[in-house]
């Protein structure tokens, strides 16, 4: 997906309501986060198999950043950006360090509750913003059944794990749309 290939309108000329702006401000905190996340990970794993996941996710939630920063007014962006940036990292870190298959939880976590996230928002708009939002989620869809097929059967511990990330997620979304 390419930024040029979307046609998306100025952001200034769309008359959205205040929730939606408030949504497309937590996912341009969202993806800022998800590129640190990944960079926390490289940064701490030895892993093979992480190292090569992490690698091309990080290309795609890269892109989606860049494709979000072109695109939406600095105005209009999070002002919790630096929190984002160390909250990603340091999950990141910490989920590398528990191992590869806490990493791969981690990042199931993540992307399930991103992509309903992003689903709240898709049945709001149409358009090129409708098909923005589902391009987004469905590169994180394609993460979370990434992830998932590199786990083992269910693990007690994953599924602990995962109502921490996404109570997480929710509390990151929550101040993102209004800081």
């Amino acid at each position: 997906m390419k930024a040029e290939t979307l046609a998306l309108p100025a952001f200034e000329t769309l008359e959205l309501p205040a929730q939606l702006r408030r949504d497309l401000r937590s996912d341009h905190a969202g993806e800022t986060g998800a590129v640190f996340i990944y960079r926390g990970i490289l940064k701490n794993t030895t892993c093979p198999d992480v190292i090569e996941f992490a690698e091309e996710h990080l290309a795609t939630e890269t892109e989606h950043l860049h494709i979000l920063d072109t695109w939406l007014p600095a105005t209009c962006r999070s002002r919790l950006l630096p929190l984002w940036r160390c909250s990603g990292w340091l999950l990141g870190m910490f989920a590398a360090r528990l191992g590869c298959h806490f990493t791969f939880a981690t990042i199931k976590a993540v992307e399930q509750f991103v992509v309903a996230h992003y689903e709240a928002q898709i049945v709001q708009t149409s358009g090129a913003l409708q098909a923005l939002l589902i391009t987004l989620q469905s590169d994180e869809e394609a993460h979370r059944d990434d992830a998932a097929a590199r786990l083992p059967s269910s693990n007690p511990g994953h599924a602990l794990w995962s109502v921490l990330v996404k109570s997480g997620s929710a509390s990151a979304v929550y101040l993102a749309r209004w800081v």
